[in-house]
């Protein structure tokens, strides 16, 4: 696949945003949802704060207390034997190893504004913080579907009672509306369709299960956008290939005269993250007409492959202007990268089901 990354990628780092908090600082200015307003595309960013120990043996968790509104931090030894610190991101009881007890940043979203979608200036406050007590720990991960003139913006909200994914609306992205969590935990990598089908909204997601099941991709229906059922399983996990550890829905679904093409992320079993496809059937998105087999992006630059979480490509948002493909896409956990892709190449290469 024949891939035109920008010149000026990555686009924006951890380095060009300035920290929302005192003694924090960005670790992560990436995952953004994406989308045209005006003559602007706006780039919303999830930002990643982490507090700085004055103490190098301790390390200090964020929580954001709903009764106080303001940020709790949580402090810990680096030799409490209950807890595992290996893992940069999470803090883990290892009584409960299976899940994490604190995150160790906090993640809002902030607005980056572009005219020619290459150079990006950042908003000075937040456009969307917690406020509420499934979003504790964080808000991560936008998506943007624009319907008319509204923009429904639906990220993860993260708490200690899991991660699920929240809504709000605005027409300004200036004033928003709470419409409250869409899809209960644990759910990541919500993607509303731009449109109807048939009379009914559909969406991807992404369910995770700990007694049965794959983090696999998934379909619903809904008569208002807010209440979601029919839930169908859509595509699995393919052992050995690009997408055999785990997947998600990555941009907006795109209309095209072949079907509904979706850009959706693939991982290795080793966290090796690339980007593919899938085409659903215009009438019926819960039918899969065909798939790719090889990656459409794959984590080859060097700020692909290195940052806080290196092999990483994870795409957020995506614009089509005729043939070409504008992909804004998460890199290493870090920051944010464009290219620009052929659509006609992508159908071209997808392999039909049988």
């Amino acid at each position: 696949m024949k891939v035109y990354r920008y010149e000026e990628n990555p686009l924006i780092t951890p380095a060009d945003v300035v920290p929302h908090h005192e003694q924090f600082e960005v670790i992560g200015a990436f995952n953004a949802g994406i989308a045209v307003y005006g003559d602007e595309i706006i780039m919303l960013l999830r930002v990643a704060e982490r507090p700085i120990s004055p103490d190098p043996e301790k390390v200090l968790a964020p929580v954001f207390n709903t009764d106080t509104q303001e940020l709790d931090l949580i402090e810990l030894r680096l030799d409490d034997e209950r807890y595992d610190f290996s893992d940069p991101r999470v803090i883990r009881n290892k009584s409960q190893s299976a899940t994490f007890e604190y995150l160790t940043s906090l993640s809002y979203l902030r607005i980056a504004r572009s005219k020619d979608g290459h150079h990006f200036t950042v908003d000075e406050k937040p456009f969307l913080y917690p406020s509420q007590k499934l979003e504790t720990f964080g808000i991560e991960d936008p998506r943007i579907t624009q319907i008319g003139d509204i923009y429904y913006i639906y990220f993860s909200a993260v708490s200690p009672v899991g991660v699920g994914e929240s809504m709000v609306s605005t027409t300004d992205f200036e004033k928003v509306k709470h419409h409250g969590m869409i899809f209960g935990p644990d759910n990541k990598d919500v993607l509303i369709f731009p449109e109807k089908v048939n009379g009914k909204y559909y969406a991807l997601h992404r369910p995770t299960t700990k007694s049965t099941g794959n983090p696999e991709m998934w379909i619903a229906e809904s008569d208002n956008l807010l209440y979601w059922g029919n839930h169908k399983h859509l595509i699995g996990l393919r052992s050995g290939m690009w997408d055999g550890g785990r997947m998600g829905g990555g941009c907006v679904p795109i209309k095209t005269e072949r079907g509904w093409l979706e850009l959706y992320h693939g991982a290795t079993a080793e966290h090796r993250y690339c980007m593919g496809a899938v085409l659903l059937d215009l009438n019926d998105p819960s039918k899969v007409l065909a798939r790719s087999n090889k990656p459409i992006l794959e984590p080859e630059a060097e700020y692909e492959k290195n940052g806080f979480f290196g092999d990483v490509v994870f795409a957020c948002g995506a614009i089509v202007d005729g043939d070409i493909v504008k992909m804004y896409y998460g890199v290493a956990d870090t920051s944010m990268a464009g290219c620009e892709l052929s659509l006609q190449a992508i159908l071209d290469s997808l392999e039909p089901l049988e």
